[in-house]
């Protein structure tokens, strides 16, 4: 399948500046599948190295961890001969193995003319940082996310339709009715499969979402292990609770994270490290509230409140137990469920797309639910799950910040009105394009 981090990769590869590279992400997003498919594209050969399933590997770097030591060794181990500029040198689940990772640093430093990648999940939370150091300032670090909307039409077969929508989007026209209406239903679908890249795979062969929502469960169940096996015992109870409560936190009117609604009487002192925890993980991601509708959006972060959605959309579908049809004709049954499936998807798409979002609140009720900035000037989001598409809180924003423009996402097709892009949900992709 095809996947937009080749492109970035190929330019880690040709860069000057190159350094060893880490490639990180959640469980199952395909970091070994795009590592190993761009190894045998772009390079003579591959000398791939799995911490995990060859435990024995860590004991090559128990005594140095210098290249000029290392390249012989790894040589023979993989049976292939490691030559400057022509082998990809891939350490898979490198957070197994902490000198593995830690001689990264000497790769940088002492044979930059090795190419050399890492992939691992759980960097964040796996690796005990105050026995070996980790290669700061060292290597370049590639986030590998979710299959994206685009991704999965390009899965789909669908390469005319994503033309159509570009073309859409860059002119401000609507889409034939037809086309507008295919792709609201694939982007209905996608709300189902989500994108790890198994699930988009048994998708595109099958069809069957009884066979889906089983390997999403497999993962999720993966995440629970994970939990457990990369925590600390005091936490893993908290943590489970924390996770377990998105579903609850996401079917709420107010979608922003409250304590109570993980157990009676929480407190951020209790829960902020489980939080941390699944954060560092991959499993969800975080967005803070912005202050002010000014650049840097950073400087303006409020750090006690936040939004936790789970990186994959597909995941909470499964997580939320949501029966197919439902999504697919947006029934009234999860009319409470609707608002934060849409933001979480938007978030997802952002995310992918390189963006750090945020989210807004003003006074009576006031709330833009997102805020990237982008081509160097702040673009407020609002997000509406259906057709509705009062602005008031946009509005509100747009005037107090001297906002020129801002984008409302909703079911409609593309237009322009009131300074509001109108942008339909399944076309968020277009964003990424500078």
């Amino acid at each position: 399948m095809e996947r937009k981090i080749y492109q970035k990769l190929n330019q880690w590869k040709e860069s000057k500046y190159r350094k060893p590279l880490i490639l990180q992400g959640p469980r199952q997003v395909g970091k070994t599948y795009a590592l190993l498919s761009f190894g045998r594209k772009e390079y003579e050969q591959v000398a791939y190295f799995n911490f995990q399933t060859d435990p024995n590997l860590q004991e090559t770097f128990l005594e140095n961890i210098h290249p000029d030591y290392l390249i012989p060794l790894l040589s023979r181990i993989s049976k292939v001969s490691i030559t400057k500029g022509n082998t990809l040198i891939i350490f898979d689940e490198v957070q197994l193995c902490e000198r593995a990772l830690t001689s990264l640093k000497y790769f940088c430093e002492e044979a930059p003319e090795y190419h050399i990648a890492a992939a691992g999940s759980l960097l964040g939370v796996a690796v005990n940082r105050q026995q070996y150091s980790f290669p700061v300032g060292k290597v370049d670090i590639l986030n590998l996310h979710p299959m994206d909307f685009e991704e999965f039409l390009l899965a789909m077969n669908e390469r005319e339709l994503i033309d159509d929508i570009r073309s859409a989007f860059a002119t401000n026209e609507p889409l034939p009715a037809v086309l507008h209406d295919t792709a609201e239903n694939l982007y209905r679908q996608y709300l189902l499969v989500g994108g790890m890249p198994e699930c988009v795979e048994k998708y595109v062969d099958t069809r069957d979402f009884l066979l889906i929502r089983h390997t999403q469960d497999a993962i999720l169940t993966g995440y629970m292990s994970d939990m457990s096996k990369y925590n600390k015992t005091t936490e893993i109870h908290k943590t489970n609770l924390v996770y377990n409560s998105l579903v609850v936190q996401l079917s709420r009117k107010n979608t922003r994270f409250q304590y109570k609604l993980v157990k009676k009487g929480g407190r951020a002192s209790e829960l902020e490290n489980a939080i941390e925890w699944l954060v560092l993980s991959g499993i969800v991601e975080r967005i803070f509230k912005t202050e002010q509708g000014k650049k840097p959006l950073e400087n303006y972060k409020n750090i006690d409140d936040f939004k936790i959605y789970m990186s994959d959309i597909g995941l909470l579908s499964a997580k939320m137990n949501l029966i197919p049809n439902d999504v697919l004709f947006m029934t009234a049954d999860i009319d409470e469920f609707k608002g934060g499936l849409t933001e979480n998807y938007v978030n997802q798409q952002l995310t992918a797309s390189g963006y750090t979002p945020f989210f807004w609140t003003g006074e009576k009720n006031n709330e833009v639910d997102f805020v990237i900035q982008r081509e160097g000037v702040v673009l407020p989001i609002e997000v509406k799950a259906g057709d509705h598409v009062r602005s008031t809180s946009l509005n509100v924003f747009a005037k107090r910040y001297g906002i020129e423009h801002s984008i409302r996402i909703s079911s409609k097709n593309f237009g322009y009105e009131d300074g509001k892009k109108l942008i339909p949900h399944y076309a968020l992709f277009c964003l990424s394009d500078s």
